[in-house]
């Protein structure tokens, strides 16, 4: 029997082309204008829309607005489409099991090779991840090619914490690194994966240079190097992962003067923005992603400087499961002015609509506790917000904190009252004692809100 291979199904010399790396990639954005950057995405987003017209799950989400063909000329007329989310995804997986309708396979005799992960699960129940081999790879150079200009070299010996399984993070990221970086890669992965302590072992064992990962688990493992007295041992230059809300301040510091560098990205739409060597706003990666900031309510695009979901199209993934205005329900806003490169820039994630608090008229993120805590030497920096509603239909917030000793309770509530905007219920605990509740050893992202208001 006869079919294409992975590596037949993509040209890498013409993918490399039009995706460059390296010195490649700055030479071309630095010079470049938004007009000629906006034929590039326009090109691109054609091709997309044919292949997804080829799709079942678009042909019904569009066909039921009344589109057609067309009526979506070029990327200008994006707005006409209509938005999606995970929940979609999840109808089509339930009414056309176990793949869903959305990812255009075809026969499995004919099809390019298909490549199946699934998110972490952090919002609910994990999400099918499909890709061919033009958007896995793409995905995987967009990550290589950020950590490149942020400053990782040949020279790098990289630890990640990202988690393994099914979960795509880890695989892509390792992919990413040994694929488009030439560092060395250590696949460490959570702490159930390989234990904490054994962690800090390897990093001073293989001389780790470099951390990937989600920052709270990062955080926790500088605690154990502390606790193994291993900083004699390990040296670490750069930590990039995903700060969100939280100052990097506090990360670099427990890491005794390492960097830390921010990005972005979710698991349908890889990595969609991050910060350059200046360290000044994340930029959208624009040569591959056309990303949108909407009204949370209204979903119109909201003015620069002003909070909006981020809804992206991946303008490159026209093979296996096309990405076409996908609302990750994460918020942001753009930032003015023109950074190193002719990308925009934005200010990166600070919370998710879906998982917003209405208290007493008021929204509330629980990821914004994290930037409010931040630099407290009197608590660890781990928190969990439990969500209840009380007989008389009241919602009630209580945030739970590690303390290490001498937290004035009643102080800090007015910090968390200034910072958020309304006043919260506080419980302090004791180091780790948050851990069972964030699964923070666990998972890739930590739980920071539990809803008790069905239970």
């Amino acid at each position: 029997m006869t079919y294409p291979t992975y590596f037949e199904a993509l040209d890498h010399q013409q993918l490399l082309k039009d995706y460059p790396i390296g010195d490649a990639f700055t030479a071309r954005y630095t010079r470049m204008s938004r007009d000629e950057l906006f034929a590039i995405q326009n090109a691109q987003f054609k091709r997309l829309m044919q292949r997804g017209w080829q799709v079942p799950f678009y042909q019904s989400l569009w066909g039921a607005q009344g589109i057609e063909p067309g009526d979506i000329g070029g990327l200008e007329d994006i707005s006409k489409l209509p938005v999606y989310d995970k929940s979609d995804l999840m109808t089509s997986i339930a009414e056309h099991p176990p793949y869903g309708d959305f990812h255009g396979m075809g026969h499995p005799a004919t099809r390019s090779p298909t490549i199946f992960h699934t998110t972490s699960g952090t919002t609910g129940k994990p999400q099918t991840l499909m890709f061919g081999p033009k958007g896995r790879e793409v995905g995987n150079l967009l990550v290589g090619r950020m950590y490149r200009w942020m400053g990782l070299s040949p020279d790098d010996v990289v630890h990640s914490v990202y988690g393994h399984g099914m979960i795509n993070g880890g695989h892509y990221i390792r992919e990413a690194v040994t694929h488009f970086t030439n560092s060395v890669f250590l696949s460490a992965g959570t702490g159930i994966e390989t234990r904490s302590i054994n962690q800090v072992r390897l990093m001073a064992d293989f001389g780790v240079t470099a951390i990937v990962g989600f920052v709270d688990y990062v955080r926790k493992l500088a605690a154990t190097a502390e606790a193994e007295e291993l900083f004699d041992k390990i040296n670490i230059r750069m930590i990039i992962g995903h700060l969100g809300t939280e100052d990097r301040a506090s990360t670099e510091a427990a890491w005794h003067g390492a960097k830390a560098y921010d990005w972005y990205g979710v698991g349908d739409t890889g990595s969609i923005a991050g910060e350059g060597p200046e360290r000044d706003g994340m930029y959208v990666w624009e040569d591959a992603q056309y990303l949108e900031l909407l009204d949370v309510d209204s979903g119109a695009p909201v003015a620069r400087g002003e909070t909006g979901d981020m809804v992206v199209t991946c303008l490159y993934k026209d093979d296996i499961a096309p990405c076409i205005r996908f609302n990750t329900h994460d918020i942001t806003h753009e930032l003015d002015g023109r950074g190193e490169i002719a990308f925009k820039r934005i200010a990166g994630f600070k919370g998710r609509s879906d998982n917003m608090v209405k208290l007493r008229g008021i929204n509330v993120f629980p990821h914004a506790i994290g930037a409010i805590i931040e630099n407290r030497t009197d608590l660890t920096g781990e928190y969990v917000c439990h969500l209840r509603r009380d007989t008389n239909q009241k919602d009630h917030m209580t945030v739970t904190l590690e303390s290490r000793a001498a937290t004035d309770e009643a102080a800090l509530a007015e910090t968390l009252k200034q910072g958020l905007g309304v006043e919260v219920e506080i419980a302090l605990v004791g180091p780790g004692e948050t851990a069972k509740a964030t699964e923070i050893d666990t998972r890739q992202k930590p739980l920071r809100l539990i809803d008790e208001r069905s239970v």
